[in-house]
């Protein structure tokens, strides 16, 4: 165990490194914006003197790297300022946005990591037969065509066509929980046919490569069935790749939901960036940007932790 946290404490270290030099970014691509904000916001009839005010004001007036460390010591004690098209406090907006995008990515790996474990599995055992050729072209399909496109036909086929499910999907607190599971299905449909074939390949391919260990040979030999060879013998030992693939993909349901939320009009942190961007709202613009970039590290680190402690080898390393 103190190897294991000593693991966890440089992946750590390497995690806010990388996070400091993500803010560094953002906030040079925000910089590097063309046009002037204020200007932007006030409108081209604006007078010198009330661009001049507004950037005062603002603190556009300062030089870049006073703005940018000040910015990032109000983001380390929690302050992430005001919206500019809604005065309102951001850590307020992102707290709802937040927590439905994080809704938004739950429904989709309750349906994703289930379905694309069992195929990987059912892959692995009748491998090179018309099942598995048959998943492996489907999944592939899926991977292959963009997120909006894969919404698109969604709404045609499901919403539009058969009418089962609403193509808007708004929620908001009000719901209950099932109405608010069905009011996200489009969405996490189109999340889970995009994500599920990395997962699957994953879990087949690393159940495949242990079929040919020595102790799967004398399971054979002693008669067990394939399915229990499987579950019991080669599954366990496949965890660790598995669990990081799984992890991995979890950030992207969380961090790459932008355009699936544009399309579906659902009120998580993508639609607010893309509003936040349309609107040049750039402290929420930032803060969002921040956000995401800060779960997908720690969903890398807990893809770390959790392959390490799925396999102790990885502990000590030659």
């Amino acid at each position: 165990m103190p190897q294991l946290g000593r693991m966890v404490a440089q992946r750590l270290a390497l995690g806010l490194l990388t996070l400091f030099i993500v803010s560094l970014i953002i906030f040079l691509c925000v910089e590097l914006l063309p046009g002037n904000l204020a200007e932007a916001i006030l409108g081209q009839a604006a007078t010198p003197e009330t661009v001049a005010a507004f950037n005062r004001e603002l603190g556009l007036d300062l030089p870049p790297h006073e703005r940018y460390i000040a910015w990032l010591i109000n983001i380390m004690q929690g302050d992430f300022g005001r919206s500019l098209a809604s005065q309102r406090e951001i850590s307020e907006l992102l707290g709802s946005r937040l927590q439905n995008t994080l809704f938004l990515a739950a429904v989709a790996a309750a349906i994703a990591v289930p379905l694309a474990v069992s195929l990987g599995i059912l892959a692995a055992l009748y491998r090179e037969s018309i099942f598995d050729r048959a998943v492996n072209a489907v999944t592939l399909t899926s991977i292959s065509v963009p997120e909006f496109f894969v919404a698109y036909i969604l709404i045609i086929v499901l919403s539009v066509n058969l009418g089962w499910f609403p193509s808007i999907s708004n929620i908001n607190d009000g719901l209950s929980f099932w109405e608010k599971v069905y009011r996200t299905a489009l969405p996490a449909f189109t999340l889970t046919l995009v994500c599920v074939a990395h997962m699957m390949r994953m879990t087949r391919a690393a159940i495949i490569n242990l079929l040919a260990s020595p102790y799967i040979e004398m399971a054979r030999l002693k008669g067990l069935r394939p399915g229990r060879i499987i579950l019991k013998h080669a599954l366990p030992n496949a965890l660790a790749p598995i669990i990081n693939v799984v992890v991995l993909n979890l950030a992207y349901l969380i961090v790459g939901v932008v355009l699936v939320e544009v399309v579906f009009v659902y009120p998580g942190m993508g639609q607010l960036l893309v509003d936040s961007v349309a609107k040049r709202d750039i402290p929420v613009v930032q803060a969002c940007s921040l956000v995401f970039a800060a779960t997908y590290i720690l969903l890398n680190l807990l893809a770390d932790v959790l392959s390490i402690m799925s396999n102790p080898r990885l502990l000590h390393p030659r």
